[in-house]
């Protein structure tokens, strides 16, 4: 491959499209150039669409994308077009809901032919450069798509028609009619039994390998259980990080989790570390910690926000995206451990070591050891015949000399792309970690990583969704708005700043105004009249981190309190009514949703503060799990929002306790409050 030749992908930011700008194919970024290019010379158009830490996407480049004769061909018959998903996800949900009603599944690389005019018309995701497993060959597809984009238009013209109708109709599959204005508390408790029904009762978490966190479902149960007291439920959720932070999915020597585990145990992981899985990963043991006040919760909290300051964020506080699975071209290279390099770092303490963590002379994978354990201190103390406290120092001891050690390694490639939707998620992580632990640090952090936000993503009154290299570009999508609203609503209830809620509110009209379909309900994916999209389609489901509409519907929940604004409430109950049946049925594709439905049918903790002990009392409250708590102090008679005003009595501190703005007499005994909400 002659690398001093590039394609148009030179001149783009994203990582992934600058891994292609070298190859052979004349790949250009989606826009304007190569779309009229199509029409003029009446060539089908093939999207590829992945990200930077993509596995397979790395493996079809090498095999297909750079190879000179395959590049001819794709140059010659079409007109070839990268997407990087995580920049734009409302491409990404259109032909990857093309390519799953064609082919029954989906996942990346996705490669979509398309029509001139932007219809798909075929497409599926890896194919080797020669048949295998039932795959046929790229260049087989490519032949084939070309005769027919060329022979049979008729053909072509009825297969977008039908995949267009699809893609167009398929959100009402799961949007409901019925307008049901009353909600029963026994909902809560189906949605309950049917993610009961997918529990792992041997390893946690839910179903068979690939296993994946799960994180919303998980904290929906939490959820459950604080309002039930249902002990399956929360011993599940314990069970299940139990086995996470012991299984390989752990990094056990540097902190954060890994995409997902490719066993039924979470041993063996797919070493791939996103952003958004860890920030919500410490959102849920943030959660189990002021539970159980279990002290190894957090210390998996510290450590994961530890690597994260380490090597996913830039000078200002800005968070990257990814770390890639590979490195020297080799899955888990970086992260896995051979028998003789841990004797030559530990010597005489290996043996003990080897134990805890299942390393072995053949390795545990694949010729080396990934580094698990799925016993307790306490069981290797009555192993050795040696002491808890000892052994714990000594495993501490020991994983951070071979983490310096495996420092030296090269390391994992860096999708080093700022995005707006999963810095507002590690955001409100911040907020939700420093309630729980009362680390400064984490406000700090949170307070530096907004104002990079506003900085760089918030220009000339617009709200963009990339930032790299300092230059930012895409208009926002609604998961920008909505993260980026529930970031400022977490941020005040742990800073008391008022103009966090200011904004939030702004960006709530915002919201309405550019995403509400005023027709059906629900919020579109982009801003209203977007060019070069065939459908504005409405991302419902809670898959890798919430839909933007599960998260504004849990926005406005709190802001329809805040600002006491019944408009907010309205847009509650309709996409309630719209959603609820979908939720029940299908829970863990709607968590986030059924946080907000499970919100809806308990009601809401209205907790006003008042008095110079304020945010003294609010930091203590702070420090327990009330999942349903809206919480606001002020410190003098000065504030206007409803929660707080005519509350104020000089020279005491009073604390309110509300539902639906009705009040119980006002205290000042903290302690005996916390007993009526914990």
């Amino acid at each position: 491959m002659n690398k001093k030749k590039t394609n148009q992908l030179i001149n783009e930011s994203s990582p992934y499209l600058l891994q292609h700008a070298y190859n052979p194919v004349e790949w250009y970024p989606w826009g304007e150039e190569a779309i009229l290019l199509a029409q003029k010379e009446n060539k089908p158009i093939l999207v590829s669409i992945g990200y930077s830490t993509c596995h397979w996407c790395h493996v079809m480049e090498r095999e297909s994308f750079e190879d000179e004769n395959v590049a001819n061909y794709m140059n010659e018959h079409f007109i070839n077009i990268k997407v990087d998903r995580e920049e734009r996800p409302d491409i990404d949900d259109i032909y990857m809901e093309a390519v799953q009603a064609m082919t029954g599944s989906g996942g990346w690389p996705l490669n979509c032919f398309l029509t001139p005019d932007l219809k798909p018309f075929y497409g599926g995701t890896y194919f080797p450069p020669e048949p295998q497993y039932g795959r046929p060959a790229w260049i087989q597809i490519l032949n084939g798509v070309h005769r027919v984009f060329n022979d049979e238009k008729d053909k072509v013209s009825l297969q977008t028609q039908k995949l267009l109708e699809h893609i167009s109709n398929v959100e009402n599959a799961f949007v409901s009619n019925n307008n049901h204005d009353e909600l029963n508390k026994d909902i809560a408790h189906k949605i309950f039994i049917n993610i009961q029904n997918n529990f792992d009762n041997n390893n946690g978490g839910f179903g068979g390998a690939p296993k994946f966190p799960m994180t919303m479902s998980h904290e929906f149960l939490l959820n459950y259980y604080y309002h039930t007291k249902h002990d399956a439920a929360f011993l599940h959720v314990e069970e299940s990080i139990n086995k996470m932070i012991q299984g390989g999915i752990y990094d056990v020597l540097g902190g954060g989790l890994s995409r997902y585990a490719t066993d039924n145990e979470w041993r063996i992981p797919h070493f791939e570390k996103m952003l958004y899985d860890n920030a919500l990963f410490i959102q849920l043991l943030s959660q189990l910690y002021l539970i159980t006040k279990k002290e190894k919760y957090k210390v998996v909290i510290q450590q994961t926000i530890e690597w994260l300051k380490r090597e996913m964020t830039n000078d200002d506080c800005g968070f990257y995206s990814a770390l890639d699975a590979d490195s020297e071209g080799v899955e888990g290279k970086f992260y896995v451990w051979d028998y003789n390099e841990i004797l030559q770092n530990l010597g005489d303490d290996a043996p003990i070591f080897n134990l805890f963590y299942h390393v072995k002379k053949e390795g545990n994978w694949e010729g080396t050891n990934i580094l698990y354990s799925n016993f307790s201190v306490k069981d290797l103390a009555d192993k050795t015949g040696m002491e808890e406290e000892i052994l714990l120092k000594l495993l501490e001891r020991w994983k951070k000399k071979l983490f310096l050690h495996r420092e030296n390694r090269i390391r994992p490639h860096l999708d080093d792309k700022v995005l707006l939707d999963w810095n507002a998620l590690m955001n409100s992580t911040l907020s939700v970690a420093y309630q729980a632990t009362s680390n400064p640090e984490y406000k700090e952090m949170a307070e530096k990583n907004m104002t990079f936000i506003f900085d760089n993503f918030y220009i000339n009154n617009q709200l963009y969704h990339i930032y790299k290299d300092g230059k930012t570009k895409q208009e926002a999508f609604i998961s920008d708005y909505a993260n980026l609203i529930e970031a400022l609503l977490n941020l005040y209830e742990i800073s008391f700043n008022e103009k966090y809620l200011v904004k939030a509110n702004e960006l709530t009209q915002e919201v309405i105004e550019q995403f509400w379909d005023i027709n059906k309900g629900l919020f579109f994916t982009a801003p209203k009249n977007q060019p070069y999209l065939v459908v504005n389609k409405k991302i419902l489901f809670d898959n890798a981190i919430p839909s933007g509409n599960a998260t504004m519907l849990n926005n406005l929940q709190k802001l329809a309190i805040i600002f006491d604004n019944d408009s907010y409430r309205k847009k509650v109950k309709i996409m309630l009514a719209a959603m609820n049946e979908s939720i029940v049925k299908y829970p863990q594709s709607f968590s986030k949703w059924a946080k907000a439905l499970i919100n809806q049918l308990y009601g809401f903790n209205e907790i006003s503060i008042l008095g110079t002990k304020g945010i003294e009392q609010a930091k203590e409250i702070n420090k327990e799990y009330i999942p349903n708590k809206i919480l606001m102090v002020s410190l003098n008679n000065k504030s206007e929002f409803p929660m707080l005003n005519n509350k104020f009595v000089d020279n005491i501190t009073y604390i309110y306790h509300c539902e639906n703005y009705q009040c119980n007499a006002p205290t000042e005994n903290l302690k005996e409050l916390l007993k009526t909400l914990i």
